[in-house]
């Protein structure tokens, strides 16, 4: 850090060297490419005093001496802007005022320091280059071009966790998002995907969506909890959609937890996760969300390969390859999910002692005893993995 002389009784032929430092220290930030954020944090803590920035539109930024956002700030993710104490504009207001100014390169804030004690020497030197700094910040957006409502890239900014958190304030504005509002993010893969789009906007208030390489992304606001929202979802893609024993393709959907607008990344890396165990197997699940994975979304960390390549894997898909084995495994996948042998009876609509000869099959292949706890949760988890392999080789199949 660039340290000067600040003090009120600062001796006048310190001034040159005090005022040449604090230029190459603005100079520096400017080099580096930093942001308006990055700035008036810099100068807070070289200031040892709270600074400030205020645009025409209201957006103030405020950070303190140890580089933290001022009391008053908010604590969403990332966000360290704020409206005045006495502006009283509902929190929707103020985030679109956020957005309008950080969208905004030709207007330029007003800068002030906060000292408890009066001003110091190089108090004025230090806001013109600070001034400067903030005016190289609007210089280098708008020559690196500015987004536009409409633009196809507007939701893969928002979904970044690298762009600057000023572009993702301003896509959210431009693509009508409320910045206050927490949001959901999907990923959805597979083909008829278009198809589960519409689905998931009949279900929610707000929806906008963007394929991004092979999967579509949809982020959404004004949804249930994850709980209601994916089992509703996915018996809508069922019926849309519906699988025979013999199998099928997707669509399928990962459907990430909610988040503040501005970390909407972090939800769209755990729909991609939770999209792995999606599935058009018999009893599969054609949306799943992540919150309801717990533990188990440790699996989608593994390579496609390596599942398929499970001993348990092959060999119970080496049994489904013959159309009893099939038969029996749906049966067996069926009784996990719906755990007895009645109930799977009447969802399969056969006698509970055809299950049970079902199971016995897989059982006597696999060495199980289902009737035992951990072979019963080792069924479970062959056959998680065995749907996490079919749904990747699948979507392979449908992107070549």
């Amino acid at each position: 850090m660039c340290e000067y002389s600040l003090s009120p009784d600062s001796a006048p032929a310190a001034d040159v060297t005090s005022v040449l430092r604090i230029v190459r220290f603005f100079d520096s930030l400017d080099e580096s490419g930093a942001d308006a954020d990055t700035v008036i944090r810099a100068a807070a803590r070289l200031a040892d005093c709270v600074v400030s920035a205020r645009w025409p539109s209201g957006l103030v930024i405020r950070y303190d001496a140890a580089g933290r956002p001022a009391p008053g700030a908010s604590d969403g993710a990332e966000m360290s802007v704020i409206a005045e104490a006495s502006v009283t504009a509902e929190a929707s207001a103020r985030a679109e005022a956020s957005a309008r100014a950080e969208a905004s390169v030709e207007t330029e804030p007003t800068v002030w320091l906060e000292r408890r004690a009066g001003g110091r020497r190089m108090d004025d030197v230090l806001l013109d280059r600070l001034r400067h700094s903030l005016r190289v910040v609007s210089a280098r957006r708008s020559s690196q071009g500015a987004l536009h409502l409409g633009d196809p890239g507007l939701l893969e900014v928002v979904l970044s966790g690298k762009e600057h958190r000023a572009d993702r304030a301003r896509a959210l504005y431009l693509l009508g998002l409320d910045a206050t509002r927490a949001v959901r993010v999907l990923a959805i893969s597979g083909p008829s995907a278009l198809e589960a789009v519409r689905i998931v906007a009949d279900r929610v208030s707000m929806c906008r969506s963007a394929v991004l390489g092979d999967t579509t992304a949809v982020l959404i606001q004004g949804c249930p909890d994850s709980r209601t929202f994916s089992d509703a979802l996915n018996a809508s893609i069922a019926q849309a959609f519906p699988v025979s024993r013999a199998g099928g393709a997707g669509p399928w959907v990962g459907i990430g937890g909610l988040s503040p607008a501005m970390a909407a990344a972090v939800s769209w890396n755990q729909a991609r996760r939770a999209l792995r165990f999606a599935s058009s197997t018999w009893q599969g699940r054609r949306a799943v969300a992540f919150d309801r994975l717990g533990s188990l979304e440790l699996l989608a960390d593994l390579p496609v390969e390596r599942l398929l390549g499970n001993a348990d894997v092959l060999r119970i898909n080496a049994f489904a390859g013959t159309e009893a084995g099939a038969l029996a495994v749906d049966t067996l996948e069926a009784f996990c999910v719906f755990g007895s042998l009645r109930r799977t009876a009447g969802e399969l609509h056969v006698h509970h002692s055809t299950v049970a000869a079902r199971i016995a099959q897989v059982e006597a292949v696999m060495g199980w005893d289902i009737d035992d706890a951990l072979d019963r949760f080792l069924a479970t988890l062959v056959l998680t993995v065995r749907r996490m392999g079919l749904s990747a080789t699948e979507l392979a199949e449908h992107d070549g």
